[in-house]
């Protein structure tokens, strides 16, 4: 079993970013992440990729061929339909290892998660070479100042989460940029009450559009997809947090061995000490997830 992250949002809210900080994090712990690139028109990073997209098919080259004639949306879109018919690339790029751990960087563009078919296409070949996913789906928490636009931010992430049809979690990216008022604006977002958010809706917006408010909220509490982990990547907690609750969701961690961290010396480290802490962590992770599975 390998394991993997999703990690989508619009151009802007912050995939590289939270895929350098995953990495960097997860050194820190002694655990190796590696990062698959899939946006074709992405030009650097500051983390070490794996698997980079750009090796089969770039933007810039779609759009200088002059039998194509695409610009750089419709040449995204093309390099991502080639990538779905030439998987076996991939699959060749990813390797066969046993309970690695992934993620996958992916294009901003929302068309890709609405009505073109191809990221459903890539994660259902994925799931078929044993890969347990989640979505990550990033809105940056500067986006989040009004109801109105809350409403479009959820909107979006159903859609993507209806069209990969995947474990799904919500991040609001970029909370540090935040002032402490604004912090505490975005709060009410977190784990919002839609009711509330549609009166104040209401307040601002025609009358006429009251019923396609109400619609839309209906919709969104049908979903039960109302909620968003705030993510300071500042703060060593909200990003373990964040990526616990993320392991928890595709059970990684269920059947490896206890690993126990290097050190520069061995003489004075308590080897069975440590390792029973960490297989007290795991056990109590488990039965998290599994009581949570439960309820």
């Amino acid at each position: 079993m390998r394991y993997g992250q999703i990690v989508m949002g619009p151009a802007g809210s912050g995939k590289s970013t939270y895929c350098s900080t995953i990495v960097k994090h997860c050194q820190t712990m002694n655990r190796t992440v590696r990062v698959v690139n899939l946006d074709p028109a992405a030009e650097h990073f500051d983390y070490p990729v794996e698997v980079d997209i750009r090796e089969l098919v770039q933007v810039d080259d779609v759009m200088e061929d002059e039998d194509l004639k695409l610009g750089p949306n419709g040449g995204l879109v093309f390099c991502m339909e080639y990538l779905a018919q030439n998987l076996e690339w991939l699959e060749t790029q990813l390797g066969d290892g046993d309970d690695d751990y992934f993620l996958f960087d992916c294009p901003g563009q929302i068309e890709l998660y609405t009505h073109i078919p191809v990221m459903r296409q890539v994660v259902d070949q994925l799931q078929q070479w044993n890969f347990r996913l989640c979505g990550i789906f990033l809105l940056d928490s500067q986006f989040l100042v009004d109801s109105a636009k809350f409403f479009a931010g959820v909107m979006t992430t159903l859609s993507a989460m209806v069209t990969l049809e995947l474990p799904h979690v919500n991040v609001l990216s970029k909370m540090d940029l935040l002032s402490k008022k604004a912090k505490k604006e975005v709060e009410k977002y977190l784990d919002p009450d839609t009711a509330s958010l549609l009166a104040e809706l209401g307040q601002n917006t025609s009358t006429k559009y009251h019923k396609l408010n109400k619609a839309v909220a209906t919709l969104i509490d049908d979903y039960s997809l109302v909620q968003f982990l705030p993510l300071d990547i500042t703060e060593e907690d909200s990003i373990g947090d964040m990526l616990l609750y993320i392991d928890n969701i595709i059970q990684y961690g269920e059947d490896l061995d206890v690993k126990v961290p290097k050190m520069a010396s061995e003489d004075n480290v308590d080897f069975d000490g440590m390792e029973e802490q960490w297989q007290v962590k795991i056990t109590v992770t488990l039965m998290e997830w599994k009581n949570s599975e439960q309820t």
